[in-house]
């Protein structure tokens, strides 16, 4: 599963012409487009960051897939599978697309190869977490028949 590309050919007007390809990226994350994409997720992301993220996440089962339209990346998906006590769930870290190409079928076809994943992987669910305020995301995952399930609470340390 982790070497895999996989092809989307959907057309349309709201689409990317051409399709998108979707590829696993390996441990060192030889792609730098994701460097971008994160840093639009995360305002002051730096190069030091994504390579403990490259590194140390990959160590605890982090994957990232990229979606690409022609040479350009232009989406990507960070995930892990956790066994937990609610059962085996892939969790999604970072699920972004380019501000260039928003709105064009990105985001849906890389939560559908998360979803095909999670089925591969023997999970019982996908779960995300996404800030209060991202409104834009919220109705996208509506949308996309994500639930709101849980809040999530957190304290700096």
């Amino acid at each position: 599963m982790d070497d895999m590309t996989t092809e989307d050919r959907r057309s349309g007007p709201d689409r990317l012409d051409g399709g998108i390809v979707l590829r696993q990226l390996g441990r060192g994350g030889e792609e730098r487009g994701l460097f971008h994409l994160l840093g639009h997720l995360r305002p002051g992301f730096t190069n030091e960051q994504l390579d403990e993220l490259l590194s140390v996440g990959y160590d605890q089962g982090l994957r990232y897939l990229v979606a690409q339209a022609g040479r350009a990346t232009v989406g990507a998906a960070g995930y892990r599978v956790l066994a937990t006590s609610r059962g085996r769930i892939l969790v999604v870290d970072d699920l972004v697309t380019s501000p260039a190409v928003r709105s064009r079928g990105i985001a849906p076809v890389l939560l559908d190869e998360l979803r095909r994943r999670a089925v591969a992987a023997g999970c019982c669910r996908i779960e995300l977490d996404s800030g209060v305020g991202n409104t834009g995301a919220h109705r996208f995952y509506l949308r996309n028949r994500l639930d709101i399930s849980a809040f999530h609470f957190a304290c700096e340390v």
